[in-house]
C-alpha cells in the first residue's frame, strides 16, 4: 500500500500508527500541504477534496482517514480492532463520527492557529479563534473523560476508534490545551502515545521536520 501524507498531520499519523500496530507495510510519500502539494492536478485526481492522506492499494484509491483505519484493519484480519458485530461496530462508528463532528473541529481551531500557522509561516494566531477553540475543547474533553471512566479504551478494548483520536489528543500539550483537568482522558492519552506503534509514528514525523 502507498500512503500520500504530511507526516505532522494527525489524520495521517493515525493511519501510519495503525499500520504499524497491525504489521501492514506502507510506502509513504510526503506531500507538502503548505506549498499546495495536495492540490496539484495529479493529487486532485486522487482526491478531489485536495487533502491528504490518500491511500492506494493496487488500483483502489481511498480518501478519508477514518475509512482507511477500517480498511487496513480488515486487510490485516484484525476484527478485534474493527469489529463486525452490530453493537460493537456501532460503538466504534459512534466515536469515529463524534471525532469528525465535535472533537476534531474543536482541537483543529487551536492547533491551526498555534501550531500549523507557525510551521507554515502563515502569520500570527487569531486569538479570538483560539479562545473559541479552547471553550469548545473543554466541552468535548469532558465528554471524552466521562466516557473513559473505568475503561482503558473508548470501546472497552483497543479499537480503531482509539487510533482515530490518539494523534489528535497528543497535540494538546503543544497547543497549550490542559488535559490535566480530565484525568481519565489524560491517562488514556498516555496509554496510547506510549504504544510502540504511536512512538514509531511520532518519531518518524519528528524526523521529517
Amino acid at each position: 500500500m502507498k500512503l500520500y501524507q504530511y507526516p505532522l498531520s494527525p489524520n495521517c499519523q493515525k493511519v501510519v500508527a495503525l499500520a504499524h500496530e497491525v504489521g501492514v507495510a506502507l510506502e509513504t510519500v510526503t506531500v507538502d500541504i503548505f506549498k499546495g502539494g495536495s492540490r496539484t492536478a495529479a493529487m486532485m485526481a486522487k482526491n478531489p477534496n485536495g487533502h491528504v492522506p490518500i491511500l492506494e492499494d493496487g488500483d483502489f484509491t481511498l480518501w478519508e482517514s477514518s475509512s482507511m483505519l477500517g480498511y487496513i484493519a480488515a486487510k490485516a484480519d484484525r476484527i478485534d480492532l474493527a469489529p463486525a458485530s452490530p453493537r460493537e461496530r456501532a460503538d466504534v462508528d459512534r466515536w469515529l463520527a463524534w471525532h469528525a463532528a465535535h472533537f476534531g473541529p474543536a482541537l483543529r481551531k487551536v492547533a491551526f492557529e498555534r501550531v500549523a500557522k507557525r510551521i507554515g509561516g502563515l502569520g500570527e494566531p487569531d486569538e479570538s479563534i483560539v479562545q473559541q477553540g479552547i471553550a469548545e475543547f473543554a466541552v468535548v474533553a469532558k465528554v471524552l473523560d466521562q466516557a473513559l471512566a473505568g475503561r482503558e479504551y473508548l470501546c472497552g478494548r483497543l479499537t480503531i476508534a482509539d487510533f482515530c483520536l490518539a494523534p489528535h489528543v497528543s497535540l494538546t500539550e503543544s497547543c497549550g490545551l490542559d488535559l490535566h483537568a480530565f484525568p481519565n482522558a489524560a491517562a488514556w492519552r498516555e496509554r496510547m502515545i506510549t504504544r510502540d506503534s504511536l512512538r514509531k509514528t511520532f518519531a518518524a514525523a519528528s524526523g521529517a521536520q
